[in-house]
């Protein structure tokens, strides 16, 4: 059997004060000379830690951008103007800058570290960027990070939406691994055993401690990392994306008013489950109380309408990308779920 090469982070930093030592990280990798994107409007008080940490440790910020945006267009303007001089490329806030940075780190061949200012999904360090072409997401192949640093503490003092949709968008990797076992013995797909295994660990090792505190924030940061391995070992999404993200996708596609990836993802997770008959149902159920998902969701309720008509969508999303929405028409089964689900009518309108 042939080998396949993979690339993984060699630096990973979980850990209080993380921002403030990321200047002493980038030294010793000898790291000196590095471009910061970060997000427009990111707190002056976060880019004061990480300047401080710079010049604590001679590191020169030698380019830089505010990330607004997604669009490929915006990346590779910001591609065209990386210093000559760079040696790497560093990712500071939300999914857009994370995103942007690793395209262009990616395209150029540089160090790239990945500095999630909170958890709302697992794209930090998914083996891909989201950009937007042609007013259309694309998720465009790249290399992995090759350092992960998340400060707990300013992880924490995210809004708790963010909390619960990287909860959310963690959870979905257990009817994702359903799915990808469905496809094998429906269509005779390949599954590679360890990426299934290293993800469906990832959920339940954080199921066993799911609070939202420092040790929440290290171990709901390690899972999404962890998916993003996965993702980086199977060649593929499978391990980590599945029905619920075909329906959180065409979602996307026909409402006018798209809400955070993960918490789309956490509802379609908790359906597809009962769709499944995944025995974890209770489980996701019980994670969601705990962590306030239901709650968050329900101060804003999705459309039960709008829903229905991305679940008849979502099984044409991805071309022959086979899941339990394959199997047979859900619709009545969907409805009837939102409207008598004990957790599930909190979350949609009529």
């Amino acid at each position: 059997m042939q080998r396949a090469m993979i690339q993984i982070p060699e630096i990973v930093r979980i850990k209080p004060g993380a921002l403030r030592r990321l200047g002493l990280y980038l030294a010793r990798a000898r790291h000196t000379k590095i471009f910061l994107a970060s997000s427009q409007g990111i707190r002056a008080d976060i880019l004061e830690k990480v300047r401080m940490g710079f010049h604590e440790n001679g590191i020169s910020e030698i380019g830089g951008s505010a990330v607004a945006d997604n669009r490929l267009e915006f990346a590779t303007d910001i591609l065209a103007n990386i210093p000559a001089r760079t040696q790497a490329i560093i990712g500071l806030g939300g999914g857009k800058a994370l995103d942007v940075a690793k395209y262009v780190a990616s395209a150029m061949n540089l160090p790239y570290y990945a500095v999630p200012t909170s958890l709302s999904n697992d794209g930090f360090c998914s083996p891909q960027a989201s950009l937007v072409l042609n007013g259309r997401r694309r998720s465009l192949h790249t290399r992995l990070p090759d350092a992960v640093i998340i400060d707990t503490e300013t992880v924490l003092e995210a809004p708790i939406e963010l909390w619960c949709s990287g909860v959310g968008d963690l959870v979905a990797k257990i009817t994702a691994v359903a799915d990808w076992k469905l496809a094998f013995h429906a269509k005779g797909e390949p599954v590679n055993d360890f990426a299934a295994l290293l993800s469906d660990a990832t959920v339940y090792q954080f199921l066993a401690r799911p609070g939202h505190d420092a040790e929440g924030v290290r171990l709901l940061g390690t899972a999404l990392m962890l998916n993003g391995i996965a993702m980086e070992v199977a060649g593929s999404s499978r391990p980590a994306s599945g029905s619920e993200h075909l329906l959180s996708h065409a979602l996307d596609s026909i409402t006018d008013r798209p809400r955070l990836h993960g918490l789309q993802v956490g509802v379609a997770t908790y359906l597809m489950a009962c769709l499944q008959g995944n025995g974890a149902v209770r489980s996701i159920a019980d994670l969601f109380v705990k962590a306030k998902f239901w709650e968050t969701v329900a101060a804003d309720p999705f459309s039960k309408a709008e829903w229905l008509k991305a679940a008849a969508l979502a099984p044409s999303v991805k071309g022959d990308f086979y899941t339990i929405l394959s199997v047979r028409d859900w619709l009545p089964d969907i409805s009837h779920l939102i409207e008598e689900d004990v957790f599930l009518k909190r979350c949609f309108t009529a």
